[in-house]
């Protein structure tokens, strides 16, 4: 005999594609039902690691309920943590047509632009959501895209900024050098760092002599402002 091997997937499949269509023509319990199925196929392919499942019930979901941000959120974070990034991009921007301020969405946003070298796209996400939160790791982000883009005047701004945060000199960041090993570093040795290659690019080299020996004065190993420093004095 023959074993029959049913899915959740297949089991919704049973539900017309017209009464999701018409929504607004289904009774309120007929709809809650639907819905109940797929936020379950959800949780169980989440449960067992099946985000190719989990993203089809998010789908499903959405399409019950396309004003839903969290819905469209768990969509984009999926899309992310598979390192799709234009799909994130896209999830997102639907997210923020919904809710201008919603915070997850402009992080996300923001990275996967940055990860696709789109950083002057990446920035006004930062921007934004450093408005809305005051985040020291959102101003962080936005003081070396500023550099990247050689906004040099609004880079100088906001790393003084840092520098005068009390929330500074309990941050950390992580840092990989050319062998891919990772270590931590207080986030005030970055912006120093930062603070020194500014003033090296636009000629003030005697402050960014300064800028990487104070960075270096707290993290000796700091790789990158030992290297900025002995191509300053070259």
């Amino acid at each position: 005999m023959k074993h029959l091997k049913v899915s959740l997937s297949i089991i919704l499949l049973s539900f017309s594609a017209n009464s999701i269509a018409q929504e607004t023509e289904q009774k309120p319990d007929e709809k809650s039902a639907i819905y109940w199925l797929y936020d379950a196929h959800y949780r169980m392919a989440i449960q067992y690691n099946d985000f190719s499942e989990a993203k089809s019930a998010l789908y499903n979901l959405v399409l019950l309920e396309p004003q839903n941000d969290s819905l469209r959120y768990n969509l984009a974070y999926i899309y992310f943590d598979a390192n799709q990034y234009p799909s994130t991009i896209l999830a997102c921007k639907d997210i923020l047509a919904i809710n201008p301020n919603h915070l997850g969405a402009l992080e996300l946003s923001g990275v996967s632009f940055e990860n696709l070298g789109l950083k002057d796209k990446a920035l006004p996400n930062y921007e934004k959501l450093y408005m809305l939160s005051s985040n020291l790791n959102s101003l962080y982000k936005m003081a070396f895209l500023q550099y990247d883009l050689k906004k040099y005047a609004e880079c100088q701004v906001n790393i003084d900024i840092l520098l005068e945060n009390d929330e500074l000199e309990n941050a950390n960041v992580v840092f990989t050098d050319e062998n891919n090993d990772s270590k931590e570093y207080p986030m005030k040795v970055a912006v120093l760092n930062l603070k020194g290659l500014v003033n090296k690019d636009v000629g003030n080299n005697e402050l960014a002599k300064q800028a990487f020996e104070a960075a270096l004065a707290i993290a000796p190993d700091f790789e990158f402002a030992r290297t900025n420093l002995a191509e300053l004095s070259k």
